[in-house]
């Protein structure tokens, strides 16, 4: 089983193999997007009503997609005209959109990931009939496709990592050119975790950890191999998994019940502590979050793996100021409930409400959160994380309450096919 952990996600659906997806792209995403979708309460009575920036074409097969200060819109096929896929890039000024170029989108399928590297739009989806994943890459000026490759674009900064499958188990990594789609260096990934490693550069190191028990390093940006040991845990088959986190590869031993802790830079054991059941694990804080399979989560130590407390209730965590975790827990619907404690000791600061935060395609500017008013409107709030409050900027009439994107604009897809773009700076 290959796992690619990419670290933080956000608000990328996660690409996978065609059984299921990989635990990196599962887990740590849920985790991610369950927290998102509880970090406010709601702040105040109706809100004052701002005007749509305005609404381009769509129509109820369109994906639309965030980046930077542009829209992109995928138009699916339509067979009745004999038209394929299309993307439209706009660029929305002074809350107009301007059409900038349009260009044929070659093959099939649902685009679901829209990033920009290097002055390319790279966009992952899958194929017609769910057969595998493929990354189109065009030049975000002209809209002119570029390179087309099978796989899964997985980004770290303007680091590109192709993971394809060939259905029967066979799976490969490989680091791509993002302008070129040139493969730098590639390795087989089949029956192993694969992890990145974050440094002040970027990704620096990529940790595998093969299902033997044998775990190599790598540097990331050669491919060079630059340490490898066997963390065999116990008798095989190895039925442990690997996830690095903050530079510390933990190793979890589902057999035996216990989580090690080793370095990168020899993967000499740090510590070992007895912790059932985990599934995940990702930093919070200045600690380790350590989530358990069937919910819940420990909060330890990085330095020494002990316990600094508990929750059976909570299913997602991250910092939210100083000393302050942001927890959720999930809710009947798609949003979740978001509540404040303090990070040594795990008491509860604040409970909050129920809200569903929209998928961003980058990380500044405001969090946006919606949920449905009850009189067939969507509320639109900005999220503040660090103080627990939403400050109500609008109510959309018409719009679908799980389909909208956020990054300098708002889109939501209405339910006419129509796409309203909300001005969110």
């Amino acid at each position: 089983m290959t796992v690619i952990d990419l670290g933080e996600l956000r608000d990328d659906s996660a690409p996978d193999r065609p059984a299921r997806p990989p635990r990196a792209v599962g887990r740590p995403y849920r985790c991610v997007a369950v927290l998102l979708a509880a970090l406010v309460t709601l702040a105040g009575a109706a809100p004052a009503p701002r005007r749509i920036a305005a609404t381009v074409p769509g129509g109820p097969g369109a994906a639309a997609f965030v980046v930077d200060d542009r829209v992109y819109v995928v138009e699916p096929a339509d067979p009745e005209r004999g038209t394929g896929r299309r993307l439209v890039a706009y660029r929305v000024t002074a809350y107009r959109p301007r059409a900038l170029w349009q260009s044929p989108l070659p093959g099939g399928g649902i685009v679901e990931l829209a990033r920009m590297v290097d002055g390319r739009l790279l966009l992952t989806g899958r194929t017609t009939n769910d057969a595998g994943w493929e990354t189109t890459a065009l030049d975000a000026t002209t809209g002119r496709l570029g390179w087309r490759r099978p796989g899964a674009a997985f980004l770290a900064g303007d680091v590109v990592f192709l993971y394809t499958s060939d259905g029967d188990g066979a799976d490969e990594t490989r680091r791509i050119d993002a302008r070129t789609g040139e493969t730098l260096w590639s390795m087989p990934t089949t029956s192993a975790d694969l992890n990145l490693s974050r440094g002040p550069a970027g990704v620096e190191r990529v940790v595998l950890a093969h299902d033997s028990g044998l775990t190599e390093v790598f540097d990331a940006a050669s491919g060079v191999r630059l340490v490898a040991r066997d963390l065999r845990t116990g008798e095989p088959p190895f039925r442990g998994r690997a996830v690095v986190v903050d530079g510390l590869l933990l190793v979890i031993d589902a057999a035996g019940g216990t989580v090690t802790g080793y370095d990168l830079d020899r993967l000499d054991p740090h510590w070992n502590v007895p912790l059932p059941s985990v599934d995940y694990a990702e930093r919070c804080g200045r600690s380790l979050c350590l989530y358990r399979q069937d919910g819940g989560v420990w909060v330890v130590d990085p330095a020494t793996g002990a316990t600094r407390w508990s929750d059976r209730r909570w299913v997602a965590a991250t910092a939210a100021a100083d000393g302050l975790l942001l927890v959720a827990e999930l809710a009947p619907a798609a949003s979740s409930v978001l509540a404040v404690v303090e990070e040594a000791t795990g008491r509860l600061v604040a409970e909050f409400g129920e809200w569903q935060v929209v998928p961003r395609g980058d990380e500044d500017g405001p969090m946006i959160g919606v949920r449905p008013d009850g009189d067939g409107r969507l509320l639109v709030a900005e999220l503040d994380p660090a103080v627990g409050q939403a400050r109500i900027r609008d109510a959309l009439p018409g719009v679908l309450v799980a389909d909208c994107r956020a990054g300098a604009l708002l889109v939501c897809h209405r339910t006419d096919g129509s796409l309203v773009l909300w001005w969110n700076r």
